[in-house]
């Protein structure tokens, strides 16, 4: 599966649901797909694949107020690996 960005409205927020392998080289899509969009949700649910590039992309978005659901446990480890490195 490729990547695939969903977007849906639950009242004020917006959520991004995200699946497939997510590179670096999606980040624009990911970037302009939430781009002025307000409170915003990323769900990982069906994320199958990352890479560091993405990795510390949704560790600055949580770090700036935005909500990762669903966020696979290899996905959260990483992220906090990151977290650590950056001490």
């Amino acid at each position: 599966m490729t990547f695939r960005i969903e977007l849906r409205s639950e009242g004020r927020l917006v959520v991004v649901h995200l699946a497939g392998r997510i590179r670096g080289e999606n980040l624009g899509d990911l970037d302009r797909g939430i781009e002025g969009r307000g409170s915003i949700v990323l769900d990982l649910d069906e994320v199958t694949l990352v890479d560091v590039e993405v990795v510390r992309f949704l560790r600055d978005a949580e770090n700036a107020g935005v909500e990762l659901r669903h966020c696979p446990p290899f996905i959260r480890e990483w992220i906090d690996r990151e977290r650590e490195v950056d001490r």
